[in-house]
């Protein structure tokens, strides 16, 4: 496949997008590092591509557009708007060397407050008409289910806050749902540690960026929620049922709807996941054979916060997913500086456009 080729599958895509309503938009190729490190936190310096600018300081190879297109659209957009672009992000692919860290993008993002649910089946129908013919596999899920859940949970502020910022790390999010309800048993050095009156006193040089005020405040926390009662197992169980949904739209509904009922906290969002599929329905969407997947986006969705979806190739396991997006009503509260407003979209990559129809 040659650059000029992905290039004009890229043109053709962006321009499908700018028919259904979309503004182009352009976006730097350096961002600045410090925002995305405050968004994800030191994790993304595992996956992005960071250099030293002498004027900027540190910035980093776009690793998407949603992130630069929300910051544009909270200083100077106008409301409702719908935006486009395209172009390349670079990610490095320590997990998959197979994989390019150098790929095209094109984005559909839509901010609008006045129906949310109906702006999320805008965007899926719309990626639904424009892979249409591929032989695609479409997946929908819902961190919004999810977050009710903990947030919902009878323990602790600190422990549902611990376990909201572990949602998109699965296997942290399960070891500390473990210790919190003391399915697994404090370590034997922890212990020690929290037994002993004054563990500073024994300490040596410290070591590292914490102090000694910061190292004691934290042997505080610990102690602090070792004096907790453990999360009831009622609740657990409920969480590890919502994970497990996995359904056709209409069945999923349902499970999620008996789950509800001893779980009252989700079934807001439940309702919102039932306002979406009638949405998504009235634009021809086929909601009776579509799958619904509660843990769906908790890998590689950070800032999604609501709805998710993703087009995958059954054909081909062997590639990533062709298109995804979702909700990310958060991350324009934290990048508008007070100001918010729902927002939802995703990216097709067009080198895997080619690719499947170059296999077909």
């Amino acid at each position: 496949m040659s650059l000029a080729a992905e290039r004009a599958e890229a043109a053709r895509l962006r321009a499908a997008f700018q028919a259904a309503g979309a503004q182009p938009v352009e976006c730097a190729v350096l961002q600045p590092a410090e925002t995305l490190l405050d968004l994800y936190g030191e994790d993304i310096r595992g996956r992005a591509y960071i250099t030293a600018d002498p004027a900027r300081g540190e910035v980093m190879l776009r690793p998407d557009f949603t992130v630069p297109v929300v910051q544009e659209h909270m200083h100077n957009g106008a409301e409702p708007a719908r935006y486009t672009y395209s172009g390349t992000v670079f990610r490095r692919q320590d997990s998959f060397p197979e994989r390019d860290s150098e790929f095209v993008q094109v984005g559909y993002e839509v901010f609008d407050r006045t129906d949310p649910e109906a702006a999320d089946a805008e965007v899926f129908a719309l990626f639904a008409d424009t892979l249409d013919g591929l032989g695609l596999r479409p997946v929908t899920g819902d961190i919004g289910i999810l977050t009710a859940a903990v947030e919902g949970l009878r323990t602790t502020e600190a422990r549902r806050a611990a376990l909201l910022r572990h949602i998109w790390r699965p296997r942290r999010f399960r070891a500390l749902l473990d210790r919190f309800s003391g399915k697994t048993p404090v370590p034997p050095t922890r212990a020690a540690l929290l037994d002993d009156p004054d563990p500073m006193a024994k300490a040596g040089p410290v070591i590292g960026l914490r102090s000694r005020a910061e190292i004691a405040a934290r042997i505080e926390v610990l102690r602090d929620d070792a004096a907790q009662p453990p999360l009831s197992r009622e609740e657990v169980v409920l969480i590890e049922a919502l994970l497990k949904v996995a359904e056709t739209c209409p069945y999923a509904l349902e499970h999620l709807r008996d789950i509800a009922v001893d779980m009252p906290s989700v079934g807001a969002a439940v309702d919102r996941l039932a306002r979406r599929c009638e949405a998504m329905a009235a634009r021809g969407v086929a909601v009776d054979r579509l799958d619904f997947e509660a843990s769906y986006g908790r890998t590689s969705m950070e800032y999604y916060d609501g709805f998710v979806f993703g087009f995958v190739s059954p054909d081909r396991p062997d590639l990533p997913p062709v298109a995804t997006g979702g909700r990310y009503d958060a991350l324009t509260l934290r990048l508008g500086n007070g100001a918010a407003i729902p927002a939802v979209g995703g990216v097709i990559r067009p080198g895997l456009v080619l690719t499947l129809r170059g296999a077909a």
